[in-house]
């Protein structure tokens, strides 16, 4: 993606949260992002080198982006190809499918490219490319209203070939429109730069082009700001949306916004964009973000599915922890008397390092000092907190 320095004199820097309410499943599932996934899926995409569209590069790219979703358990029947000429070669754009609930034919379409022209592109756009796998791999088991398309696009470096392809003959064929598409959700370079102070997210409005769907797009883009509020510890920006891969789907009236970093790395279309340069902390926190986000757009259930029990609207009052800090004890109790529960603790990795079944007090004495997340599972409700351990 390329962008313009003044953008950033047009952007309107907007950190409240709206009416939109707080879901503690949402935040759960949020919470469930790993920050090694996201680690390993950005070295793992710098390591297939320079992937430009219609190059073997490119194609292993694809084809490393196939076989993640399935190890994640999609199925081949919902994995498709939308094959584009691209000079003297080809390229193709991934689209993989799940089904909605209620509108199986509505879809929300979560999207980014990755293909690069120089560099390895971990940035730009690998960082895209990481959150929507992760994003998916969280959603598998989770039922959705909508059904959500999880797209990677090839060709976006050379003029958004890959998704234009896509628009003019899959979401559209001449002028009849096949995709009732509610919205497509774009995630672009945000893998931010090591160093910079990395807390802030732009999220990006239709302001031009088809004016039709301008409003729908700034609801849509408030609401996804919202989201990053609600289920990350992202401050939002508002700008506007500019020459990445929804803007074909603008063209043709759907309602678009998107994610791009908000402090410029500077290192796009460059050697410079490796992963050494990136923040992998800040592309984990953006995935937070867009697992939150796709949750509501998509209208996630609200029911875990491990135990399926129906997530309490005030679990704060049901479970209590403590001590918080803790030392070498932690307790739980509870509001109402639980026969079967357990409790799983998990550090800021998504690693599980502790984990029991219907006991109370728990010795924490082999955690290192630092910051984890405490689930408590019962039969009717999962709570996830913040615990300190410090000796």
């Amino acid at each position: 993606m390329k962008r313009i320095a003044a953008f950033l004199l047009a952007s309107v820097a907007i950190q409240s949260i709206g009416a939109q309410s707080f879901i503690q499943s949402y935040k759960d599932r949020a919470d469930i992002v790993s920050q090694a996934n996201i680690t390993t899926n950005l070295q793992e995409f710098a390591g297939l080198g320079v992937k430009k569209t219609g190059t073997v590069a490119n194609t292993n790219a694809s084809d490393w982006i196939r076989n993640k979703y399935l190890s994640y358990g999609y199925t081949a029947s919902s994995i498709t190809e939308d094959t584009f000429p691209y000079g003297s070669a080809s390229s193709k754009n991934l689209i993989i499918t799940k089904t909605g609930t209620l509108y199986p034919d509505k879809y929300v379409i979560i999207c980014g490219h990755y293909d690069t022209i120089v560099g390895p592109g971990v940035s730009d756009n690998g960082s895209g490319t990481s959150i929507i796998l992760e994003a998916a791999r969280i959603l598998k088991d989770v039922p959705t209203e909508y059904s959500i398309k999880f797209i990677h696009f090839s060709g976006e470096e050379q003029g958004l070939v890959g998704s234009t392809h896509y628009v003019n003959n899959v979401a559209y064929e001449g002028s009849t429109r096949k995709l009732d598409i509610k919205l497509v959700l774009n995630i672009d370079q945000v893998g931010g730069l090591i160093g910079n102070t990395n807390n802030k997210i732009t999220c990006e409005r239709d302001t031009g082009g088809v004016s039709s769907n301008n409003a729908a797009s700034n609801t849509a883009t408030q609401e996804l700001m919202t989201c990053t509020s609600l289920y990350s510890p992202l401050q939002t920006n508002l700008s506007y949306a500019y020459s990445s891969d929804y803007m074909p789907f603008e063209a043709k009236g759907y309602t678009i916004t998107g994610f791009y970093e908000y402090e410029r790395s500077e290192n796009e279309h460059t050697v410079n964009d490796t992963f050494a340069n990136i923040d992998p902390v800040y592309v984990f926190n953006v995935g937070k973000a867009a697992v939150g986000a796709l949750q509501h757009f998509a209208v996630a259930s609200t029911v875990n599915a491990l135990l399926g029990t129906k997530v309490s609207s005030k679990p704060a009052e049901n479970i209590r922890i403590y001590p918080n800090p803790a030392k070498d004890v932690l307790k739980v109790e509870f509001s109402q008397k639980v026969k079967q529960f357990k409790v799983e603790i998990s550090d800021m990795a998504g690693n599980l390092v502790l984990n029991s079944e219907n006991q109370d007090t728990i010795n924490t004495s082999g955690l290192q000092n630092g910051v984890y997340t405490v689930t408590i599972k019962t039969d009717r409700e999962n709570t996830t907190k913040k615990l300190i351990i410090g000796k």
